[in-house]
């Protein structure tokens, strides 16, 4: 097992990266404020991994709720959150209730954001079950739910107790989950880490074919950069936006098609060649820069090209981007392939032209 920290002062909390975890409640135990817990899962993931893990908790003497949600990306909304809150007071969960997410990012995001308001707030603990989880939405205490003008628009910053990784669970996950949870790993490469871009570009049929050294090794060091982050800027006031790359060109895509159409990964991987095109017309990327950026997406099985929304309406979705600053679009690109920026210097035109050109 490997263990990194968040450092966040008294809210500093452990991730905790290996094979079989999921299977070992003592791990879990110290972060339980009261003998009670709620387990919040999905449809999906609750056949194969809830039994055995309540079953855990159970043997150890916890009183365990357990609420099974509707998978996908379309049911990350106000009705699937009130079924977590109805669930919790019908079954008169109390402040001291630890809510435990076992799923995916959608069921992080919305048990956070469920713990995040609960009673005024209650403890929860991030269970990951899919790589982009794993190596993203489960570190660093963002939680949301979607809206139809735009993306994990309605949230919280609210930090768990404890992330547990069992990356024996990604031998389940269907290819398309696999490869969308690399655009996030890549991700990492690209906007600050190029050795580890090095590392995954030389070790991509590994991780494709699901080598458990190769994903302990994907998931710990995107961990490891996530939490330096999140540690630096905990609310995304600066440093943390650069995590964004591709998000705002991704986010359109994903509001425009409709919830789930495209995975979040897929359109985070469309985005981040985006982003790379729209550098390269300010004079930061050069042409090699960009198509390195394109061909490690491509090898990776990722969308390389954007959906057909058309630019005006790229535009319409992106400007209701959390980035936005008094009418200001603000996009993170690539000063460098390994160092982004957070920038408004790309003027309409530009942008207008990377959308025309790259979907």
């Amino acid at each position: 097992m490997r263990t990194l920290n968040v450092e966040l002062a008294e809210r500093s909390y452990p991730i905790r990266i290996g094979t079989g975890l999921l299977a070992d409640p003592d791990l879990v135990l110290p972060y339980v404020k009261s003998r009670r817990v709620a387990v919040i899962t999905n449809d999906v993931v609750g056949p194969l991994y809830l039994r055995g893990f309540v079953d855990g908790l159970k043997a150890r003497g916890l009183t365990v709720t357990e609420i099974v949600l509707p998978d996908g990306e379309a049911h990350k909304d106000w009705e699937t959150l009130n079924t977590i809150f109805d669930r919790l007071l019908s079954s008169r969960c109390d402040r001291g209730t630890t809510l435990i997410a076992l799923g995916g990012g959608v069921v992080g995001d919305m048990v956070g954001f469920a713990a995040a308001t609960y009673q005024r707030g209650v403890p929860f603990i991030q269970v990951p079950t899919t790589l982009l989880s794993q190596v993203d939405s489960s570190v660093g205490g963002k939680t949301a739910i979607n809206h139809p003008l735009g993306k994990n628009m309605i949230g919280a910053f609210y930090q768990p107790r404890l992330v547990l990784a069992d990356t024996s669970v990604l031998h389940t996950l269907p290819d398309r989950e696999l490869k969308a949870g690399l655009a996030e790993v890549i991700k990492y490469g690209l906007i600050r880490d190029l050795p580890f871009l090095e590392w995954i570009e030389a070790n991509l049929e590994r991780l494709l074919a699901r080598d458990a050294d190769a994903l302990a090794e994907a998931v710990e060091r995107s961990c490891r950069n996530k939490a330096e982050v999140v540690a630096a800027d905990e609310t995304e006031q600066g440093v943390r936006a650069t995590l964004n790359l591709g998000h705002t060109f991704g986010h359109a895509i994903e509001t425009g098609l409709g919830y789930g159409a495209w995975l979040h990964g897929e359109a985070v991987a469309a985005g981040a060649i985006m982003a790379a095109d729209l550098s390269r017309r300010l004079g930061w990327l050069s042409d090699a820069d960009v198509e390195r950026v394109r061909a490690i997406h491509e090898r990776a099985g990722l969308p390389v090209k954007g959906a057909l929304l058309g630019a005006d309406r790229y535009l319409e979705l992106m400007a209701h981007d959390k980035k936005v600053a008094d009418g200001t679009l603000r996009l993170v690109l690539l000063k460098a392939i390994g160092a982004a920026v957070v920038t408004a210097e790309a003027g309409q035109a530009d942008i207008r032209a990377t959308i025309e050109a790259c979907c």
